[in-house]
């Protein structure tokens, strides 16, 4: 097959137009104008950490994981237009080891409190005493919440008045602790903040270290540094232009982060790797610019679009946590691209040699050894001594790892995310624990008459038969009028299994059926509601989504391998890999494991949206290393025509960039896994699983196994196929003396660059 394709494949490419000639170019451009675009670069940075660090104060910390047209929310709207707010902002858990809730005594503590708080910023609250219903009092009689309505038109104007009155809502005599949703997303926009700065702290020294020990000299190992550091600004501020348009998450701010500096530093040691490389092989600095924008910098181009393109899938949910991530994640990807691409050649033209001033190491340019004598090389041959057992047992090894995915148990998002130790986590837990009925998250119907209820004995009749019919459903405990308005009526259910349980999600299915009032309309909402139309929400945008992500990743393989077999071997390689992701997230973040050394409370679900954007997240970082792998593995057979020599080869070439390179993004990423947030906890936990196992067993034994087994197959392709991607496919970069086996001082980069 190699002297089939080889000659041919290299005929078209010389018919066709270099692309790799542009990146010559633009290196030479950013050579002859390396200084000013460091002081453009510099004004930059200086407006970016003093705009873009103020996007905190911009972003959302409330909502934003609801599907926005469905029935559930089209309840709360129709709720709010015609009896107001009812969201209940705060709640205070009022208790007393020894004083009853029905006491005067109680009864007197909790009313001078609430009395004496201005109506200019509580419109209004209920209790006990002014529902008069017993389902405000625990079982054990001591415990009773009030909740509180705010004043104010936006969450910002609400969160204003609540820091006003917190200090004033403790009850002589009782204990108390406050909660609900306002609380909550204030405690989780601090949290947030405070989590990010106290992660890079941690992460920043730990990868300047790393970065010293794999280039040898302080100034080489300080430049990634830069573009990661570039990067988190530029995703800064990325995210505050965002906020301008549309709502933005808060939780963004952790996804931005991780690949600002992820990959930044990423590319960083893409490009520095190639440049101290060339500037042993070329006659000038220039001409190292040249050849390192020709090699990396194609690479890092091609690294981007692969990254964006599982990104960009987060754009099609309408829930606007993860459309915000799409937009935040594709442009801060776009920007360490630009950092890369721009700033990092203009920094190294500046530098010049003494890019390894500063050495740590007395001997940096080492000997070149031969292939042959690396460790990575001799693992391959061992692997492809046995690729079917190989194969087999690492197959099975990573379906039973993901197997704990198949009990996972979808759950919202709300207080549990929190420490345990906070208020708003323990005060949710307590409504749960404590008052039967989930008395703070009711299921709630509103019904649309045909006319107005109040004067009509008919409607007034189909409401209270509705409302028993209602009562009576499996698993409802009550059903009660709550208030009628015009030709609308709110009922109030309530049940005795948890907000976001698989049972409460039954039971919003089984309401919804429920025969209405002649010529009558309903719309379902609350908590359990909510869930079920998110999770219906996500599944019918899931397929479409990783389609178009597959699709789209199965057309850059083919483009840069010209094989359709390489892409969907890839495809499914990736979807192994990602499998123990998610299954390590029920396992540890459902089921509990592991909550005693990462420190959390597991709730006893996962919320939906977080496995989605990991898989976007990763899907593409995955692809990253594949492409570095398969490259250079493509290159060597190519120049050989050996499949089981360019695959070895190809890993011993590969496999210190590609653990290099999953090292640095697991520090950056590792670091939020000590953070205090659930959510962001589990993202890190996750996101490091699956690049240990990506970069380990994946593309150091699955892959060659693989490969092995395939053959020559590996690079199969129709004739008419392959030449089109002959006329506009992206190769490895041999050096000039068209010897493929250069080693580097540091882990040899992959690059992309059209033979010569």
């Amino acid at each position: 097959m190699s002297e089939e394709n080889g000659p041919k494949e290299s005929s078209a490419r010389s018919h066709s137009v270099n692309p790799g000639t542009l990146f010559e170019r633009w290196g030479s451009v950013v050579y002859r104008c390396r200084r000013l675009i460091l002081l453009i670069t510099l004004v930059l940075v200086a407006f970016t950490g003093f705009w873009g660090t103020g996007v905190f104060k911009h972003l959302e910390s409330a909502g934003g994981f609801s599907a926005p047209s469905s029935e559930s929310q089209q309840e709360s709207n129709l709720a709010t237009a015609a009896f107001g707010r009812d969201t209940g902002d705060v709640v205070v858990l009022y208790s007393s080891a020894t004083v009853s809730v029905r006491s005067t005594a109680f009864q007197n503590a909790v009313n001078a409190t609430l009395t004496s708080l201005p109506h200019s910023v509580v419109q209004s609250y209920a209790t006990y005493w002014t529902s008069d219903s017993s389902s405000f009092i625990s079982a054990s009689g001591h415990e009773t919440f009030a909740v509180l309505e705010l004043a104010g038109a936006s969450d910002d104007a609400r969160q204003a008045n609540f820091d006003n009155i917190k200090g004033d809502l403790a009850a002589r005599g009782l204990s108390d602790q406050v909660g609900g949703v306002v609380p909550t997303n204030e405690l989780l926009s601090s949290q947030t903040s405070t989590d990010i700065s106290h992660a890079e702290s941690i992460s920043l020294p730990i990868l300047l270290v790393l970065l010293l020990l794999i280039f040898g000299s302080l100034a080489a190992a300080s430049l990634p540094l830069v573009i990661g550091g570039i990067g988190i600004l530029g995703a800064l501020t990325v995210l505050r232009l965002l906020t301008l348009f549309t709502g933005v998450s808060i939780f963004s701010v952790n996804i931005a982060t991780i690949l600002g500096l992820g990959l930044g530093i990423d590319y960083g040691l893409f490009m520095v790797s190639r440049f101290r490389e060339e500037l042993r092989l070329q006659r000038s600095v220039e001409d190292a610019i040249e050849r390192t924008m020709a090699t990396a910098g194609r690479t890092v181009a091609f690294s981007g679009v692969t990254v964006a393109v599982g990104l960009s899938g987060l754009m099609l949910f309408p829930e606007n946590f993860l459309r915000s991530m799409g937009y935040g994640g594709v442009l801060t990807v776009l920007i360490d691209v630009l950092a890369a691409l721009i700033t990092m050649p203009a920094l190294l033209a500046v530098l010049g040699p003494n890019v390894n001033a500063l050495r740590i190491r007395p001997a940096i340019n080492r000997a070149p050894k031969p292939v042959e004598s690396g460790a990575w090389y001799r693992i391959a041959r061992r692997v492809m001594r046995r690729p079917v057992s190989v194969a087999l047992v690492i197959v099975v090894v990573l379906l039973a790892l993901g197997s704990p995915f198949l009990r996972v148990q979808w759950g919202g998002t709300d207080a549990t995310v929190l420490p345990v130790t906070s208020a708003p986590r323990q005060v949710q837990t307590a409504l749960s624990r404590d008052f039967p009925g989930n008395p703070a998250a009711p299921i709630e119907v509103m019904v649309k008459f045909a006319g107005p209820i109040a004067g009509s004995r008919i409607r007034n009749d189909q409401l209270k038969t509705y409302a028993i019919r209602l009562g009576d459903v499996a698993g409802v405990t009550g059903a009660h009028v709550t208030g009628v308005h015009g030709s609308f009526a709110r009922i109030d259910m309530s049940y005795g299994a948890g907000p976001n349980s698989s049972d409460a999600q039954s039971l919003v299915v089984t309401v919804r059926a429920v025969t209405l009032p002649t010529g009558a309309s309903r719309y379902v909402g609350g908590q359990s509601a909510d869930l079920v139309d998110t999770l219906t929400s996500l599944r019918s945008i899931l397929p479409w989504m990783a389609l178009i992500i597959i699709l789209a990743t199965f057309l850059l393989l083919f483009v840069a391998f010209g094989s359709l077999v390489l892409p969907l071997k890839a495809i499914v390689m990736n979807i192994l890999s990602l499998s123990v992701m998610f299954g390590v997230l029920v396992w540890i973040f459902q089921e509990g494991h592991l909550s005693g050394l990462l420190q959390f409370t597991a709730n006893g679900t996962i919320d939906p949206s977080t496995p989605i954007l990991m898989f976007a997240v990763m899907f593409g970082l995955s692809m990253d290393y594949e492409v570095f792998l398969l490259s250079r593995v493509r290159e060597h057979f190519l120049a050989t025509g050996d499949n089981d020599a360019a695959i070895a080869t190809g890993l011993q070439r590969t496999g210190g960039v590609i653990t290099g390179a999953a090292l640095m993004l697991g520090v950056v990423v590792g670091a939020f896994s000590i953070t205090s947030i659930t959510f962001t906890k589990m993202m890190g936990v996750g996101i490091v699983v699956a690049l240990i196992v990506d970069a380990t067993i994946v593309r150091l034994l699955l892959v060659p196994a693989s490969m092995k087994l395939l053959g020559n197959a590996n690079w199969w392709a129709p004739a008419s196929l392959r030449r089109i991607r002959d006329r506009f496919g992206h190769y490895e970069e041999t050096d000039h003396a068209g010897a493929p086996d250069r080693p580097s001082d540091v882990a040899v980069t992959t690059t992309f660059s059209r033979r010569r």
